[in-house]
Protein backbone atom coordinates (compact mmCIF):
# COMPACT_ATOMS: atom_id res chain seq x y z
CA UNK A 1 0.00 0.00 0.00
CA UNK A 2 1.13 3.38 -0.58
CA UNK A 3 1.92 5.98 2.35
CA UNK A 4 1.86 9.60 2.19
CA UNK A 5 2.30 12.18 4.67
CA UNK A 6 -0.82 13.81 5.77
CA UNK A 7 -0.43 17.09 7.97
CA UNK A 8 -3.54 17.50 10.58
CA UNK A 9 -4.75 20.66 12.39
CA UNK A 10 -4.26 19.78 16.59
CA UNK A 11 -8.08 19.59 16.56
CA UNK A 12 -7.52 16.72 13.79
CA UNK A 13 -4.85 15.23 15.56
CA UNK A 14 -6.90 14.67 18.73
CA UNK A 15 -9.87 13.89 17.24
CA UNK A 16 -7.92 10.92 15.53
CA UNK A 17 -5.97 9.87 18.69
CA UNK A 18 -9.51 9.78 20.56
CA UNK A 19 -11.01 7.59 17.72
CA UNK A 20 -8.26 5.63 18.07
CA UNK A 21 -7.92 5.37 21.99
CA UNK A 22 -11.82 4.34 22.43
CA UNK A 23 -11.58 1.54 20.28
CA UNK A 24 -13.48 2.21 17.41
CA UNK A 25 -10.54 1.39 15.25
CA UNK A 26 -7.52 -0.33 15.14
CA UNK A 27 -4.88 2.79 13.90
CA UNK A 28 -4.49 6.15 12.67
CA UNK A 29 -5.10 4.91 8.97
CA UNK A 30 -8.69 3.25 9.73
CA UNK A 31 -9.76 6.25 10.58
CA UNK A 32 -8.25 8.23 7.53
CA UNK A 33 -9.81 5.25 5.82
CA UNK A 34 -13.15 5.52 6.92
CA UNK A 35 -12.73 9.57 6.21
CA UNK A 36 -12.46 8.74 2.96
CA UNK A 37 -15.41 6.14 2.38
CA UNK A 38 -17.71 9.05 3.89
CA UNK A 39 -16.35 11.43 1.00
CA UNK A 40 -16.69 9.23 -1.52
CA UNK A 41 -20.30 7.87 -0.51
CA UNK A 42 -21.10 11.67 -0.73
CA UNK A 43 -19.35 12.65 -3.74
CA UNK A 44 -21.40 9.44 -5.31
CA UNK A 45 -24.52 10.88 -3.44
CA UNK A 46 -24.05 14.00 -4.93
CA UNK A 47 -23.29 13.07 -8.09
CA UNK A 48 -26.62 10.64 -8.48
CA UNK A 49 -28.64 14.04 -7.18
CA UNK A 50 -26.86 16.05 -9.79
CA UNK A 51 -28.13 13.86 -12.42
CA UNK A 52 -31.79 13.90 -11.49
CA UNK A 53 -31.63 17.22 -11.53
CA UNK A 54 -30.50 17.58 -14.58
CA UNK A 55 -33.00 14.93 -15.95
CA UNK A 56 -35.83 17.00 -14.27
CA UNK A 57 -34.62 20.13 -15.88
CA UNK A 58 -34.98 18.26 -19.13
CA UNK A 59 -38.26 17.39 -18.39
CA UNK A 60 -39.30 20.63 -17.41
CA UNK A 61 -38.08 22.71 -20.17
CA UNK A 62 -39.48 20.11 -22.46
CA UNK A 63 -42.90 20.05 -20.75
CA UNK A 64 -43.03 24.41 -21.15
CA UNK A 65 -41.72 23.94 -24.42
CA UNK A 66 -44.95 21.20 -25.38
CA UNK A 67 -47.14 23.52 -23.33
CA UNK A 68 -47.75 21.10 -20.84
CA UNK A 69 -47.75 23.30 -17.64
CA UNK A 70 -50.07 25.47 -15.86
CA UNK A 71 -49.43 28.97 -14.36
CA UNK A 72 -49.49 29.12 -10.42
CA UNK A 73 -51.00 32.38 -8.64
CA UNK A 74 -48.21 34.21 -6.32
CA UNK A 75 -50.14 33.98 -3.72
CA UNK A 76 -50.32 30.42 -3.96
CA UNK A 77 -46.42 30.09 -4.62
CA UNK A 78 -45.55 29.34 -1.60
CA UNK A 79 -48.09 26.37 -1.04
CA UNK A 80 -47.69 24.75 -4.37
CA UNK A 81 -43.61 24.52 -3.93
CA UNK A 82 -44.17 23.41 -0.57
CA UNK A 83 -46.36 20.58 -2.38
CA UNK A 84 -43.57 19.79 -4.31
CA UNK A 85 -40.96 19.11 -2.15
CA UNK A 86 -43.29 16.96 -0.10
CA UNK A 87 -43.93 14.93 -4.04
CA UNK A 88 -40.12 14.85 -4.47
CA UNK A 89 -38.77 13.90 -0.83
CA UNK A 90 -41.53 10.65 -1.13
CA UNK A 91 -39.39 9.74 -4.87
CA UNK A 92 -35.96 10.18 -3.66
CA UNK A 93 -33.70 7.00 -3.94
CA UNK A 94 -30.49 6.97 -2.02
CA UNK A 95 -28.12 5.39 -4.14
CA UNK A 96 -26.55 2.66 -2.50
Amino acid sequence: MPTRNVVLTEHQQQLVESLVQSGRYQNVSEVLREGLRLIERREQVNAAKLVALREAAEKGWADLAAGRYSDVADSDLEAFVGRLGQQAAKSVVTPR
